[in-house]
Order: C-alpha cells, then structure tokens, then sequence
C-alpha cells in the first residue's frame, strides 16, 4: 500500500491530509484559535470534587473546567500494549478543592463539554512512550516476531536508570533499532519529564506546563512508522522546520520530506479539497449507484445504506448484498474521514442469507482494521442494524469546520410558512384579549407575509373583524421563516 501525506500551510490554518493508494483517508486540521489540546501538560486547580460521579472539575485555564474522572488518574494502556498502573477507586484519597495538580489532555474540548484530564502523563518519542508516574514494559502488538519483542524489552529494561521509574511503550517504529537509537529516546524523555516536573512546581494554576508539537511535526513523530512513502509539504519555512526536526529524531525519515513548489495549490492534487467538501455532506454516493445517509447528533451518529439507482443483475438479495458489502469498505473510510467516534449505528439493507450477513460484517471489521483509532463491532442484528464505537479523542470534521444553522437552531427542520401563519393567529387573539390597542403590527419572514395575504387571506379579515382591530403586516429581512412579533400600537 503506498501512503503519502500531503500538508497545506496557510497564514492561519495548517491542513494535513493521508492517503492510501491516492486515496484521501483522513484529514487533519488546526488553526491557532482551536488547535487540539490534547497531550498538553497543565497546572490545574480542582475546583470542585464530586464524590457521587467519582469526578472532580479542574482549573486549566480554558473557557470550562476540563473533567477529571477517577478511571483516569489510573489511565488505562493505549491498545497496542500492556502496561501495568496501579488503580485507584476513591478520587477523594487523591484530591481535593483548592489542590495544586499536573494534568495531561487526553480529550479536547467537544461541543458544551470541557477537556478530559490524567493525572498519568505520557510522553510519546520516535520509539518510546514514556509514562512516569506507571511501572512495566509493553511492546506494540504490531511488532509480531517474538525474537523482536524479546530484544526490545530487554534492552529498554536494561537501559532503564535506577534513578528513573516509570513504564515504557515501545512503539511499533523500535522494530529493528538499534540499542543506540533506544537509549537516546530514553535519555531525552527522561529530560522532557524533568523539565515538566520543575517547570510545574513552579508553574501558577491555570499555566501550560508543556505543549505538544504543532501539527508538521506531529506527523512525523506519529505517522511515518507506518511507511509513508512520501510527505510533500507546500511551505519553505515549515519544511525547513520538519527537516531539522527529522534530522534530530528521524533521520531515516529525511529522504521522503519534500517540499512543494509547483503553481497549482496542493490539495488540488488526488481532488482533495473536492473530498473534504464532499464529507461535510449527509449523503455519499456509491460507485453503484447506491449511497450512504450519514446523520451526525450528540447521542450518536447513525449511518443508513439505500440502493438508490443500484438495480443489480440477479435478484433482489444479490442486489442488496453487493450494496452492502461497498457500502462497509465506504462507511470505514468515512469514519476515519469525518472522524466520527462515539455510538455509531448503522442500517444495513435486510439480508435473509446467514452467510451474506457475515460476509458484509467480515468486510466492515476487514476495513476498519487500518484505522488507529480503536473500534469495536457488537453484531450485526436480524433487522440488518450494526452497532459499534469508535474512539473518540477529538472534534469531528463536521463540528471542526462547521456550526449550527443560524436559522433552525441545528434542528435540521425550520416550520413551514403556514404553520406560523397559525401560531401568529394564536398570538393576535391572546394579545387582544390581554391588551387594548388601536391596531396591531405583525413583523415577519416575507414567505409568512404572503402567505397571510394570499391563502389566508380570509382568516385574516375574518379575524380582524373578531377582535374589532385592523392588523398591518411587515416583511422583515432578517427574520427568519419561524421568527415574528405581534406589536400592538
């Protein structure tokens, strides 16, 4: 598989896309005034514990309180390994309002909630993941041979100081380093975690103790291991700036870092700024002519499968199950696209043939295999529903770059133009009944004024006559369709 990564650097914003044989899979994107907190180190001050929830609500300095919980002070181990930390049941032992404490991101902000917080710090280098305040040496389960597995754990368990507690991670990019290369990643967390340690005693509640690495050299730091061919980036500056940095912890990485030139904008290239539009829509359309409704809530995002212009060659059951078995590679790729995480449902078409149903599940979890972040398949149910999650560490793509409608509030749905025109008649009749006047003024959208003086017109002279007043209308501009005033005069 060829995979390459392509970055856009503008004056504010900075955009990485990954692809997969040409394909775009995912998109990442930052920009200073919302850029991802997580894996950021601060002093923090508890502001409130709250015993009942096993929780407690910590001053970081962002706008709300970031959540503490207490499965979270003994962080559980990333999924690519095993690491032992010590649990702790009672929050109240560790904490308590007013205490001074370090704490690491490991969710952003997302919609009305505050960050996620550990107390268990982690810091990821080119081969290690170096977590102080854990104890044990865990291996990427992708390193498969046991021989490797073996050399790893005894050389980091060797290398390990006296001096240093801790747990390591060894990651799947120590496969074949060399003692050299180990021992280095070592000596530098151990210098990053002093430097945290003395920068927090002394840093106020509130403070930023250390921040992670702009987004450029992230992807270096956690992409390339998994054999990018190519990382073209179209700004001189931030080249210079990956360059140094592959030269100081990957140099085997330094040969695959270009820079972009050419006169046509970079995400033009493969048609990505296209599939970036693309995935900000509810419908996603098959090869086949099928297509795919993604809905996207708070609760949960649900996905649902149609065979849309798709009328197959066989019969009706051959139809649904070539539908559905395309629709499983094209949900995983817009999973990790739109970065959907969470409950997610999906509405595969009815299959009656037991083995097409473990077919379309087989291709769904074989796509899902390429995604990092972790997902977990419960069934696929008689009525053809799969439910799933995905991990979820921040905003969607949706949520990202785009914000609720102005005009129906993000329900979706605005009230028709007749349905207000009723709410309106309501409201004359409460309002001349409460209130003397000489006239009334109806302030609303233009579709509502119309409609009031076309279809209803002879509610409005009947009710006109009812309450012994004339009524005026107004179109306003700025209202929306559901939005009026009844004023009296």
């Amino acid at each position: 598989m060829s995979i390459e990564i392509f970055i856009n650097v503008a004056p504010r914003e900075t955009r990485a896309a990954l692809l997969e044989n040409g394909v775009l899979q995912e998109i990442y994107i930052e920009r200073p005034s919302r850029r991802g907190l997580v894996g950021n180190v601060y002093k923090g001050r508890v502001s409130r514990v709250l015993p009942g929830m096993q929780a407690a609500f910590i001053e970081i300095g962002l706008e709300r309180t970031a959540f503490l919980h207490a499965a979270d002070i003994a962080l559980d181990h990333p999924e690519e390994t095993i690491v032992s930390l010590p649990r702790v049941d009672d929050i109240r032992r560790l904490v308590a309002e007013g205490d001074h404490i370090l704490v690491q991101v490991i969710k952003d902000p997302m919609g009305t909630k505050g960050a996620r917080l550990t107390t268990f710090v982690s810091f990821p280098s080119k081969y290690l993941v170096y977590m102080p305040h854990g104890t044990g040496i865990g291996i990427s389960s992708r390193i498969a041979e046991e021989a490797e597995r073996l050399r790893l754990k005894t050389l980091v368990s060797a290398m390990q100081p006296q001096a240093e507690n801790g747990a390591y991670i060894v990651r799947t990019a120590a496969q074949s380093a060399s003692a050299e290369h180990l021992s280095e990643d070592m000596e530098y967390l151990h210098k990053l975690w002093r430097h945290v340690r003395s920068q927090g005693a002394e840093a106020p509640a509130g403070a930023i103790v250390h921040e992670d690495l702009p987004l450029t050299l992230r992807i270096l730091r956690d992409e390339l291991a998994r054999g990018v061919e190519r990382v073209l980036i179209d700004s001189s500056a931030e080249h210079a700036h990956m360059l140094h940095f592959a030269q100081n912890f990957i140099p085997g990485a330094l040969h695959c870092i270009e820079l972009y030139a050419a006169p046509r904008p970079i995400f033009d290239l493969h048609g990505i700024e296209e599939e970036i539009g693309l995935a900000l829509q509810q419908r996603v359309v098959l090869k086949s002519g099928g297509y795919l409704m993604i809905d996207q809530t708070e609760a949960m995002t649900t996905i649902d499968v149609n065979t849309g212009a798709y009328v197959g060659h066989r019969n009706l059951e051959e139809t649904i199950y070539r539908t559905n078995l395309e629709a499983a590679v094209a949900i995983a790729r817009q999973l990790r696209l739109r970065n959907l995480g969470g409950i997610i449902i999906i509405d595969f078409i009815d299959m009656v043939d037991e083995p097409h149903r473990r077919a379309v599940l087989a291709a769904l979890e074989r796509a899902l295999a390429g995604d990092r972040a972790a997902t977990q398949i419960v069934s696929l149910s008689p009525l053809g529903v799969v439910e799933m999650t995905r991990k979820r560490t921040r905003e969607s793509l949706e949520h990202l770059l785009c914000e609720p409608c102005r005009t129906c509030q993000g329900r979706g749905f605005t009230k028709t133009a007749l349905t207000v025109c009723y709410e309106i008649f309501r409201e004359i009749v409460r309002q001349s009944r409460q209130f003397a006047s000489r006239e009334l003024l109806i302030l609303a959208h233009q579709d509502v004024v119309d409609c009031l003086l076309d279809e209803e017109a002879s509610a409005m002279a009947e009710l006109e006559s009812q309450i012994s007043r004339p009524i005026r209308l107004q179109a306003e501009a700025l209202y929306g369709v559901d939005q009026y005033d009844v004023v009296l005069i």
